[in-house]
């Protein structure tokens, strides 16, 4: 029995020891050994860092494995918190909502391990201060002399912050562009992408551009209105018009029937009778007669 004991013993020291002795790295990620705090680096190269990668590997005891993710990251710079405050070129101060992609570089590991304190938030920083340089040095890219004066009025009313939304795109290239070209893989990192979610202007300016919007909405509202009713009155008098001249013509064609009549009874020497008895016929018909008899000269 107790030889059994001391063997179950060694197997549990042995098991304790293989664990010790050995990591595991997931896919997606690669790891570093640290001896006493020392980053273990390639032979013959101190600053390039001896890297692991997926698969288990040994180690001894005293060793501690850093693991990290070569994956695309994506730093979240959006909310009451986490967004980022600038100020434009006419001194509004605008929020920015954005998201900053980012991959750690292999052979600048050293860099992104060991050279920052905290990675994460000097990334933060970092594009916090790019991004304020680019919003207070952005202007609006030349335009042809024939722009669209409905678009200059706006930019007028919204100021920067309406130049900025417009040119959201192009501001989203300036800043990945200096990203890649001017910081590049200097902090060991490698920027994949700058996406601005969302622009949010001041309170006030909010409630200005609002209260702008809705004035146009009414404007545009009661224009469409006023020129309905007035469609409505030039087809309504267009109509009348044709309507009035079809009874035009339905009475000269009757005077010149009425005309035609009558001359062929002045030939047939019969037109005084005719009027004689039409005379009688009216007033028969008639229930007053008033007669006007001038006198005689």
């Amino acid at each position: 029995m107790f030889e059994y004991g001391i063997l179950a013993g060694a197997l549990i020291v042995l098991a304790f020891y293989l664990r010790r002795c050995s990591f595991r790295v997931e896919e997606g990620h690669v790891a570093v050994l640290t001896t006493f705090g020392r980053a273990e680096h390639e032979p013959g190269d101190p600053k390039k860092l001896r890297i692991y990668r997926a698969g288990l590997s040994f180690k001894w005891p005293w060793q501690k494995a850093v693991t990290v993710s070569t994956k695309e990251q994506n730093l979240d710079l959006s909310g009451e918190e986490g967004g980022r405050t600038a100020m434009a070129d006419d001194g509004t101060i605008l929020r920015f909502d954005s998201i900053l992609r980012y991959v750690p570089v292999e052979r600048d590991l050293y860099r992104f391990m060991f050279g920052l304190n905290k990675p994460l938030e000097h990334i933060t920083e970092l594009f916090t201060c790019l991004l304020r340089n680019e919003i207070a040095n952005f202007r609006a890219p030349a335009t042809p002399a024939h722009v669209d004066s409905q678009r200059a009025v706006f930019d007028e009313q919204g100021g920067s912050y309406a130049l900025i939304r417009r040119e959201r795109n192009l501001l989203n290239g300036r800043i990945a562009e200096f990203c890649q070209n001017e910081v590049g893989n200097r902090y060991g990192v490698r920027f994949a992408a700058v996406d601005l979610k969302d622009i949010l202007p001041p309170d006030e300016l909010a409630d200005a551009l609002n209260a702008v919007i809705h004035a146009k909405a009414e404007a545009e509202a009661a224009f469409f209105r006023a020129e309905g009713e007035c469609q409505q009155r030039v087809l309504a008098s267009e109509a009348g018009v044709e309507i009035a001249k079809a009874r035009a013509r339905a009475a000269e064609t009757e005077i010149l029937l009425l005309g035609g009549h009558l001359a062929e009874l002045d030939r047939a020497s019969v037109l005084d009778a005719y009027i004689d008895r039409r005379r009688k016929e009216v007033y028969s018909e008639s229930r007053a007669r008033f007669v006007r008899e001038e006198a005689s000269r």
